[in-house]
């Protein structure tokens, strides 16, 4: 047999995975069900309308396949941790508060029987995180794997449905690219691009994956969010991947250079294609449209202008479906308030400053890099997105965070134990 000393320090090279597992988690075992479960935990997070799908699929049947998703992923969960182990977490205690917040204000049925229902989703979606977090440790990226993964098989029907039906996919407001083959809107889309282009390109940054499978997942996920022509995605990308390269550029030679080249880059591409790139992002509205947000101003003051009690807005009025007076709320705080009151508010602002104060005080490394990135994005996309206050992809963004911020964990190579 092989020494295995030997063949650690052999100087043979392969191409790595998407993912390397980091300096000493390597011989821990992750079951590939973990990734299965976070699969499901993404499908879960699909919209169910917003696209004429090639093959119409009832809005029934797309609700039964995301609920279904959410109770698989729990049973694979619990299957996989029935001692129920669990890592003490931040995060995941506050995401717990914010369900008893939700359950409480939805069973004053305010906003119909459909809260209570949507608040059950939320806490059992916060378990099964819980149930997943046996798997989390320090320095170990493979859940960003598990992301990346899954993001890239819903963006793979994505593309299908462009490659089969050009004329459909593009048939979002303006000509923007939705999901045909599952009705994703745009917006979704371009936040499923970005998350995953970014994290691929900071994993490229930051060594832990080569070129090619940086371009693999980057090139065709940027090509995509261009064609989704959402301007939110587009921004949390490049901030949050500007803000995770300054994290990275006072200790890695490459992170600086690589700032400095996309520096010089957006300064090239915005003069020469000035007045593409400003047509790109009218996206065919005049001065009055982009003003108002593309008409959300006037639902935010209706919002804000709406009295309510003092139970109304210290809990507010229930899970709902992220609209008001019949038109989407698009924006994550104004939704939070709507939904959960200032006490969801609170939760949420919690959530967030946790996790930036827990990334700023952690040692400069990939995974620190990549949580930086998906905090970044997340909070930047708040203002104009929901999501931070139910079950969403931007809570399995934050989780995968979480995940990279774990620290002062021991591995034992080979038995899968840890000391705590």
């Amino acid at each position: 047999m092989t020494d295995p000393r030997r063949a650690r320090g052999s100087t043979t090279t392969t191409t790595p995975p998407l993912v390397e597992p980091a300096a000493g988690v390597g011989d821990v075992r992750i079951p590939r069900l973990v990734g299965v479960a976070w699969g499901l935990l993404l499908v879960n997070t699909l919209g169910t309308q917003g696209a004429e799908t090639i093959v119409p699929i009832p809005r029934l049947v797309t609700q039964l396949v995301t609920m279904g998703a959410l109770l698989v992923a729990f049973a694979l969960a619990l299957l996989l941790n029935p001692r129920v182990r669990v890592r003490p977490s931040a995060y995941l205690l506050l995401l717990s508060l914010l369900t008893v917040v939700s359950v409480m204000s939805s069973m004053q049925l305010d906003s119909g029987f459909g809260s209570l229902f949507r608040a059950a989703r939320l806490g059992l979606f916060v378990v099964t995180l819980w149930l997943l977090t046996r798997w989390w440790r320090a320095g170990d990226l493979r859940f960003v794997r598990f992301h990346v993964y899954a993001l890239g098989g819903v963006l793979l029907t994505v593309l299908a449905g462009f490659a089969i039906s050009p004329g459909s996919a593009l048939s979002g407001p303006g000509g923007r690219l939705v999901g045909v083959i599952w009705p994703i809107p745009a917006p979704q889309v371009g936040q499923y691009c970005a998350v995953a282009a970014g994290l691929a390109i900071v994993l490229w940054i930051t060594r832990t994956i080569d070129g090619r499978s940086a371009a693999v997942v980057a090139v065709p996920a940027v090509a995509l969010l261009l064609l989704t022509h959402t301007r939110t995605a587009l921004l949390g990308f490049v901030a949050a991947l500007a803000v995770a390269g300054c994290s990275m550029a006072f200790t890695d030679p490459r992170a600086r250079r690589a700032l400095a080249a996309a520096a010089g880059l957006g300064v090239l591409v915005t003069l020469a294609f000035s007045q593409i790139i400003l047509t790109w992002l009218r996206r065919g509205q005049d001065a009055d449209e982009l003003a108002n947000l593309t008409g959300r101003q006037k639902v935010w003051d209706d919002l804000l202008a709406e009295e309510r009690t003092v139970r109304e807005q210290l809990l507010g009025m229930g899970l709902t479906d992220k609209s008001f007076g019949g038109l989407p709320i698009d924006s994550s705080w104004l939704s939070i308030y709507h939904e959960q009151g200032w006490a969801g508010i609170l939760l949420v602002v919690a959530v967030l400053g946790v996790l930036i104060i827990t990334a700023a005080l952690r040692r400069p490394s990939p995974a620190r890099a990549c949580a930086i990135f998906l905090i970044v994005y997340c909070t930047v996309a708040s203002y104009t997105e929901v999501g931070l206050g139910d079950a969403s992809p931007y809570l399995l963004h934050l989780a995968v965070a979480t995940s990279l911020l774990i620290q002062g964990t021991r591995i034992h190579p080979g038995s899968g134990a840890t000391d705590r």
